[in-house]
């Protein structure tokens, strides 16, 4: 039986030997999980990712024992135990008596609620929950086993294998999730780290700082009960559970900083230093932030790959891939701003022209409203729509959807490295301003160029485009209520705004873009 068909088996209420109304089922890129209300099940990939090997039964149970045992230092009333699924007949069962084919950790279902993420969308979460935390994590340090076997992982030569691994195992998506220029710059600077601070790792070391630790220790995994349970360390790599204190305390402020809680990243980590006295963590943070966003990227690209997400699903862990490779970015010290260029204008007055050109010339993304709003709406993206101005497919509803997921796109991109050009009308201030809200929260450089021409040249190009084949939908009769419905510049970001005259040649019109972007830095 695969792991498609025991996933169906633990999906189905009736498979356990208690009452269940109803299982819910969550995955990661390594397991499988089923909550039934009462227990958690979490079954685990056949799956050999180098650095973690589930592909055999036997290593399965011997993940799923390990899972338990070490668990039960944090959260000892969550992990029950690790049991066999077995094939009684033709049904799977658990812990039958027949033959062995798969193994799951199972666990108490603590109240959802109480997670740390879910704490934290509620805006809940406060400097009192980083103190509790500091009060478990500290003792938890204190008698984690460490000394010979242990020690060797908080060494440079043992850390630069972790990092390196990620950068190899990262380079079929550098281009893709993360840009050359910025790849290359955070293994860089990982590496000068490692050049320039080798005493430092020696004496943290001298110091007792390198323990078995959690590995793991993010928001998701954290249960903000009157004491906190920690669960979920990892199990399945030594290297990766063992090391320098700094690199569990570095995640979590990564996390927290990553969901835009820098207050409390930065509360965490005084308050960690005070108690626990280990003032020198403060020398390590950067470089640990940067690896555990490098590696929640790299986990986030393995997870866009998973043939059991759906298409959503897929795009959604390529968006987070980007966003996290972005904030090891700036952990490193990276400053080289990606652009973001918004073509925008009435119809007619070439802007998909120049975006054209700027792709061709630069190799830049370019991202148009007419295309997202037809993916979204389940139009082909080359079929023409003709509907009165302002309904149907260019509703006010179908405007906001369209400008929304556009500017989405670019901000996912531009976290990646990404330079973007945007292709679209952006007749109202109000559809600019997300746009412009996102190129400052990615640091992009951020120019809106206006293509502007006169009525008559307009009027000529919207008609020469009704005899071929195009995706537009700007036709002569609509020209002039669009024109009556345009907003100027937003007034609180004029400085980014410009316009270009767009009714001499083509040649023309790219030059004066070119000079304008050059003029801008943006180029």
């Amino acid at each position: 039986m695969d792991h498609a068909a025991l996933v169906d088996a633990l999906s189905e209420p009736t498979f356990y030997d208690y009452p269940v109304d109803e299982v819910r089922f969550l995955q990661t890129h390594i397991s499988s999980v089923f909550l039934t209300g009462s227990f958690v099940y979490k079954l685990k990939k056949p799956v050999n990712f180098g650095f973690l090997d589930y592909s055999t039964i036997e290593l399965r149970e011997q993940n799923c024992r390990a899972e338990v045992a070490l668990n039960r230092r944090l959260a000892p009333s969550v992990y029950v135990d690790a049991v066999p699924i077995t094939l009684d007949g033709d049904k799977a069962t658990l812990n039958g008596d027949g033959e062995v084919i798969d193994w799951v950790v199972v666990m108490r279902e603590l109240d959802g609620n109480l997670l740390g993420t879910e704490v934290l969308a509620r805006g809940e979460l406060t400097e009192s929950h980083m103190d509790a935390l500091v009060d478990v994590l500290v003792p938890f340090y204190t008698s984690a086993a460490t000394g010979e076997g242990i020690d060797n992982f908080g060494s440079v030569e043992a850390v630069k294998f972790n990092t390196d691994e990620n950068f190899s195992q990262t380079e079929a998506y550098v281009g893709k999730l993360v840009s050359r220029d910025r790849f290359e710059h955070i293994r860089d600077w990982t590496n000068s780290f490692f050049a320039q601070h080798g005493e430092l790792f020696e004496r943290r070391i001298a110091e007792g700082r390198t323990r078995e630790s959690h590995g793991d220790l993010h928001l998701r995994n954290i249960f903000f009960e009157d004491q906190p349970v920690i669960f979920d360390c990892i199990e399945f790599n030594e290297r990766l559970r063992c090391g320098d204190v700094a690199v569990d305390i570095a995640f979590l402020a990564m996390d927290l900083d990553f969901n835009g809680r820098q207050d409390l990243s930065k509360h965490f980590i005084d308050r960690y230093v005070e108690v626990s006295g280990d003032t020198e963590l403060t020398e390590m943070l950067d470089f640990y932030k940067c690896y555990r966003a490098y590696v929640r990227g790299k986990i986030a690209c393995f997870t866009s790959t998973d043939p059991a997400l759906d298409g959503a699903s897929k795009r959604a862990q390529r968006n987070l891939a980007r966003r996290y490779f972005g904030l090891a970015y700036e952990y490193a010290g990276g400053t080289r701003r990606p652009s973001l260029v918004v073509l925008y204008g009435l119809m007619g007055t070439g802007k998909t022209s120049v975006a054209r050109y700027l792709r061709e010339s630069y190799g830049w993304h370019v991202l148009s409203t007419d295309a997202v709003r037809k993916q979204i709406s389940g139009v082909g993206e080359n079929t023409r729509v003709y509907v009165p101005y302002n309904e149907g497919l260019y509703s006010p509803e179908m405007n906001a959807r369209t400008y929304a997921e556009v500017c989405d796109r670019a901000e996912n991109l531009l976290w990646g490295g990404f330079s973007v050009i945007v292709d679209g009308a952006f007749k109202r201030q109000s559809e600019r301003e997300p746009v412009i809200e996102a190129a400052r929260r990615t640091r992009a450089r951020l120019v809106f160029i206006e293509t502007t021409c006169g009525a008559d040249e307009q009027h000529t190009r919207l008609e020469g485009r009704q005899q071929h084949d195009t995706r537009s939908d700007g036709r002569v009769e609509l020209m002039e209520q669009q024109r009556g419905d345009f907003e100027p510049p937003n007034p609180d970001a004029e400085c980014y705004f410009h316009d270009i005259d767009t009714s001499g040649p083509k040649s023309e019109t790219q030059t004066k873009v070119e000079a304008l972007l050059r003029d801008e830095s943006v180029l």
